[in-house]
């Protein structure tokens, strides 16, 4: 891959901007302060917040800059059950931006509700959440789940399930204005059935939508790796390939959980073929269990650790730059905290959740 840290190429609207960062400044080496923005716990109780996206635009509910984030288990802490999406301003205020239990989500979803950490927010003002559900919180009565679309106001518009959604886990968005093209890692393929064995059939799907009519418009579906490994697990459920994030240049990063590494897709944009368990460009190191995924303006990856609360960031050929304990609530010294994270507005650091005490909050 012909990597390079001196540019950044930035699409926006259909508009190019080449922008010049400074290549020996690494993102995260700026930002040493942790700020607890609030409590990410909505007033039915559901806990273990998974799923951090920032708002693009300000639309219905949505908030410019503010922060979504999607909960996985409900009030009972049982996993795959969680249903409700908060918002964030940055000030700490927080409001319920989705609560769809007992709701119709005006599509089919393969057992209901888990919102994960597969959530984007598009300019169009639609939000899309992955559910992968269960019914008692473990692993046996998991089922496929979808993509749930909700518009400006939290409220379903329809689902996206289905040939090869099974167990939307995170996800990414290249969104164009008019289009969006998704990324959704899945866990399901095979892991329920091994029984705790590790299966290599984790996968990436790139689903394109059309969002200039009255809801978004699936207009093709494409498996573009495969062969990630992944498994049940009694304490998080499952694990596999879970965080996604696409560079400038088209290369999608796919944090391979249980491989300790960083993969990519090359052309992930594009591609016609399937990319297996992508190309590994770090592994090992500062890299355990890695989980959420962002790219950094300047094209550093930042990804967080399952297994010891680390934020680590490398360069995009994967060297590694640093790493850092982030865990606020120092609950079994990081293990199992940390999941989604996104690139605060305008570069100025990055928010995460930590599940060990539900809040989110900010590296600045």
């Amino acid at each position: 891959m012909n990597m390079k840290r001196q540019f950044v190429l930035i699409i926006s609207a259909g508009i190019c901007l080449a922008t010049l960062v400074a290549a020996d400044r690494p993102f995260l080496a700026g930002l040493s302060h942790i700020t607890t923005v609030a409590s990410t716990v909505p007033s039915n109780g559901d806990v273990n917040p998974y799923g951090v996206a920032t708002v693009p635009v300000s639309m219905g509910a949505l908030v410019k800059d503010s922060v979504l984030v999607s909960n996985f288990n409900n009030a009972s802490n049982l996993q795959g059950t969680g249903s409700t999406i908060v918002e964030i301003n940055a000030n700490g205020t927080v409001t319920e931006f989705a609560n769809l239990s007992g709701v119709s989500l005006r599509g089919p979803c393969p057992g209901g509700l888990g919102l994960t950490t597969a959530l984007v927010v598009l300019r169009s003002g639609w939000v899309i959440v992955g559910s992968l559900p269960t019914s008692d919180g473990t692993a046996t009565t998991a089922q496929a789940g979808c993509l749930i679309v909700l518009d400006s106001n939290g409220q379903p518009a329809e689902t996206l399930s289905g040939t090869e959604i099974n167990g939307p886990w995170d996800m990414t968005a290249l969104d164009m204005g008019t289009t969006a093209v998704l990324f959704v890692s899945n866990v399901l393929n095979g892991t329920v059935a091994a029984g705790g064995a590790v299966v290599s059939q984790g996968s990436v799907l790139r689903i394109v939508l059309d969002t200039t009519t009255s809801m978004p418009t699936e207009t093709s579906r494409k498996v573009i790796a495969s062969a990630f490994d992944e498994r049940t697990d009694p304490n998080a459920l499952v694990i596999g390939p879970t965080g996604l994030g696409l560079d400038a240049s088209g290369v999608l990063f796919v944090a391979d959980t249980l491989q300790n590494r960083i993969a990519a897709i090359e052309n992930a944009v594009k591609r016609g073929g399937d990319a297996g368990a992508g190309m590994t460009i770090a592994q090992g190191g500062g890299l355990k269990q890695p989980l959420g995924l962002a790219i950094a303006p300047n094209g550093d990856i930042v990804t967080v650790n399952a297994a010891n609360g680390h934020m680590v960031g490398l360069a995009n050929n994967g060297t590694q730059l640093s790493a850092r304990f982030v865990d606020v609530s120092h609950s079994k010294s990081g293990a199992g905290t940390l999941f989604g994270l996104a690139v605060a507005p305008r570069a100025s650091g990055v928010y995460y959740v930590d599940d060990g005490n539900n809040t989110l909050n900010l590296l600045h």
